[in-house]
């Protein structure tokens, strides 16, 4: 059999491979590999074929065009011991069914309802905040959107749970390294410190998800959000069958989950790019002054709160949350002139398409004026912060709301300086999360 022609890439050999450099620091080794060998280069991982993808036709082709020669990568895979056949891990036909049920739940209509709730619980947390005082913005605002999802998704208070559901989320995300290894279907099984955190992460974040599912069913109430939607769904074009038990839980886990991490991360970034650039600030502050003259924010007030869209868009393009996307060949393929073998990887990084100078001028710096006339759900991929094709993340809309809302609520009262001599540096696990925090001084305004 011949040799299979591979784009150019590093050494690849089993053991000359890129398998502890792409485990040790993934976007550093991305970033380098993207450099030196263009838009479309191969990498090997131990055993497994990688392609990584840097052209917007060819993400498209992927996302969209043939998405449906492509499953999720491995490591969602794996992530099913823990999520099920959620909407973030099931595939296929199931996949399409439960997006047209769960959908629903991000319409106009409910939106405007969840607005209000996170402007009041944003509201609530300024109100905590002293003046002075020194802040780990990033735990900050989990604890706020854990909040948020428990009582717009789930009409649940979920607060003083939150210490706990920040730890074992952190042991969830340390353990995603490991479910990258072959064999890793078995790590579960392995006593490994890592392991016995998981584990009991796992069961602390089931736990939350079934509690609140069992009082719900045990209160016959219907307070009209998500949680109650998954318990009445039914396929319209279908066999009008409702969701399992197991469904539901796999859903509300999932949105659980990704409903807070991600617009968490996305705000704790927005917040350490505008401590840096006071100008930029300033425009913000001025514009919540004159759209909203000291009262709080409405769902109806976002068009007319554009800059401060322009400052969130502008934070997601440097600091996207989601910073890598992969998929797995289902059959042979081709893609940019190669043919790539059943299995193989392919990884997309909005993070390296948002700061590509062929497409970004200053690609580096942050210009929120950038987006005075741009739109921010293009869909060309050079920005996509939220992915892109069939499998966009089916709350956008709803993470677009939330950052523009408790960025106003929170600016109104509170600017934010970083505390002289903490380092901030990127850790990319499953978010692109701060390596050590990001610390604050709060000033009052």
């Amino acid at each position: 059999m011949p040799d299979v022609v591979r784009p150019p890439g590093p050494p690849s050999g089993l053991f000359s491979g890129g398998l502890f450099a792409f485990r040790k620091d993934p976007l550093s080794y991305i970033e380098k590999v993207a450099a030196d060998f263009g838009p479309l280069a191969y990498f090997r991982a131990g055993h497994q074929h990688i392609y990584l993808v840097s052209e917007p036709d060819l993400i498209r082709d992927v996302l969209v065009t043939r998405n449906a020669l492509f499953t999720k990568s491995r490591i969602l895979q794996r992530a099913k011991t823990l999520l099920g056949e959620g909407l973030l891990t099931n595939e296929g036909t199931s996949h399409i069914k439960q997006r047209r049920m769960v959908q629903p739940a991000f319409y106009r209509d409910h939106l405007v309802g969840y607005g209000a709730q996170m402007v009041a619980l944003a509201d609530q947390s300024r109100r905590r905040w002293q003046n002075e005082a020194i802040l780990d913005i990033d735990q900050e605002m989990m604890r706020l959107t854990l909040a948020i999802v428990g009582q717009t998704l789930f009409s649940a208070d979920v607060e003083q749970e939150a210490p706990q559901v920040g730890e074992a989320m952190n042991a969830l995300v340390a353990i995603m390294p490991l479910l990258m290894l072959p064999g890793s279907q078995f790590i579960e099984y392995v006593p490994l410190p890592a392991t016995r955190r998981y584990l009991r992460a796992a069961k602390l974040v089931e736990g939350t998800i079934y509690r609140i599912i069992n009082e719900r069913r045990a209160s016959g109430e219907n307070p009209g959000d998500l949680l109650s939607m998954l318990m009445a769904a039914r396929d319209a074009d279908g066999d009008q069958s409702a969701m399992s038990d197991k469904q539901v839980r796999d859903e509300a886990l999932t949105l659980f989950l990704a409903g807070h991490e991600t617009t968490a991360t996305a705000l704790a970034w927005t917040w350490y790019v505008l401590a840096q650039h006071p100008e930029a600030e300033a425009a913000m502050h001025a514009e919540l002054e004159t759209v909203l003259n000291g009262r709080l924010p409405t769902f109806d007030d976002l068009p007319q709160l554009r800059y401060t869209q322009q400052v969130f868009a502008e934070s997601m393009r440097l600091h996207p949350p989601a910073w890598a996307l992969g998929r797995m060949a289902r059959e042979p393929l081709e893609l940019g002139g190669y043919t790539l073998p059943t299995k193989s990887i392919v990884i997309m990084s909005p993070y390296l398409m948002h700061r590509n100078a062929k497409y970004w001028p200053n690609p580096d710096r942050f210009e929120p004026e950038r987006w005075a006339e741009g739109d921010f759900y293009k869909r060309d991929f050079t920005y996509f912060p939220f992915g892109g094709g069939p499998r966009i993340c089916v709350g956008e809309r709803f993470a677009w709301m939330e950052g523009v809302l408790l960025l106003a609520v929170i600016a109104q009262k509170w600017r934010f300086r970083l505390v002289p001599g903490h380092v901030v540096e990127r850790k990319a696990l499953i978010t692109l999360r701060s390596k050590h925090g990001i610390k604050v001084t709060t000033l009052a305004r």
